[in-house]
């Protein structure tokens, strides 16, 4: 396994990412012009272009994600859900701000199986104060059968505070 000596996250100085609204960012993402994150090596996903609240990625589960059910492992549904609606959250923030993940739920409507193919993972803001993100996401198929649907909450908070 490799590691890196240098964390890839926003608050990385030498990055120049403080002067980027969060919607800048995450289309920097879709686009490759911004090294992903280690997790996206991890679960692979592609992140289609973003609006500002709305994201959608696809993803194929890979074999490796079976559990002893002969499904995909519950965690790859959350934490996919969990990516798409941080980034919808993200595509809202002014540069200098974060959102930390507050809760998130999932209800599990449909198991997906390792050959379900390509999956469709939206996220999108539900409502945006001052200080809190509310979202939505889906796990769906291409012509929009619902296999998991999540809601969580987000703080905004400045980065470095």
């Amino acid at each position: 396994m490799t590691h890196r000596s240098e964390p890839l996250t926003s608050t990385n100085p030498s990055s120049n990412l403080a002067k980027l609204t969060g919607l800048e960012f995450v289309q920097s993402l879709a686009k490759g012009s911004r090294p992903r994150p280690p997790m996206a090596e991890l679960l692979p996903f592609l992140l289609l272009p973003p609006n500002e609240g709305a994201v959608e990625l696809r993803a194929s589960p890979e074999p490796r994600f079976v559990n002893t059910l002969n499904t995909v492992h519950g965690g790859w549904s959350m934490t996919m859900l969990d990516t798409s609606m941080a980034l919808a959250a993200h595509t809202t923030l002014k540069p200098g701000e974060l959102c930390p993940t507050l809760e998130t739920s999932v209800k599990f409507v449909r198991p997906i199986l390792a050959d379900s193919g390509e999956l469709r993972i939206v996220g999108h803001v539900l409502s945006r104060s001052r200080t809190i993100i509310i979202l939505e996401g889906r796990i769906e198929t291409l012509q929009g059968r619902v296999h998991a649907h999540g809601t969580s909450t987000c703080m905004i908070m400045p980065k470095g505070g």
